[in-house]
């Protein structure tokens, strides 16, 4: 069996990056994301395990020192991190894994795992970003000023990705964001891998 791709997805909060993820590994069982460790709260309909692993910031420091993560970062007064185990589990088991995870942790990964591909996604303007922030409902009027703060300081960095998507129509976002991955995996290496027995059939004498 193959092993696994590893790709990087990041956005601006509010960009529509975590709805397009779900909706991906929904669609293709071959994707899987990657669950993070944090030390913020659950919040309603969250399970730890499934969306995070939440844990204090003893444990999460604790990880740091034993060098478990292969990236980490402090968002809105919080950690995040991404366990080194848990993505080379996945890729070992041919899953393409997926790391959401804003700019500093993408060039933590690229400084580990070299061989990756990022994805930048975009919302169509700075009002529909605005609107999505507020949409949600979570957040006062404070917290999404300094959200959209936050938000143009990740958008300056999109130049490090090796593909941008801008999600002004969802659907169609869904689709270049799942052909990258299809893409991908017509490269000629995994290819020979998969259709080694078809491809000496065909130049057998």
């Amino acid at each position: 069996m193959p092993s696994g791709s590893l790709y990087i997805i990041s956005a601006p909060s509010g960009a529509g990056k975590t709805s397009l993820v779900k909706a991906l590994t929904e669609q293709d069982t071959g994707i899987s994301v990657s669950v993070s460790h944090t030390t913020r709260d659950s919040r309603p309909g969250e399970a730890d395990g499934r969306d995070y692993h939440f844990v204090d910031r003893e444990t999460f420091a604790a990880m740091i020192s034993d060098s478990a993560f292969l990236e980490y970062a402090e968002v809105f007064d919080h950690y995040y991190g991404t366990a080194k185990s848990t993505v080379e589990e996945q890729l070992a088991g041919g899953q393409d894994v997926i790391l959401e995870i804003d700019w500093q942790g993408a060039r933590q990964v690229r400084s580990l795992m070299p061989a990756h591909t990022s994805i930048f996604i975009l919302p169509p303007s700075r009002e529909a970003l605005r609107e999505r922030l507020t949409r949600r409902g979570q957040d006062d009027a404070s917290v999404i000023d300094r959200r959209m703060q936050d938000a143009i300081s990740e958008t300056s960095h999109y130049d490090e990705y090796d593909y941008l998507i801008i999600n002004d129509d969802f659907d169609t976002a869904l689709q270049q964001l799942h052909g990258v991955f299809e893409a991908l995996r017509l490269r000629l290496e995994p290819q020979k891998h998969r259709f080694g027995s078809l491809i000496a059939e065909l130049l057998s004498k």
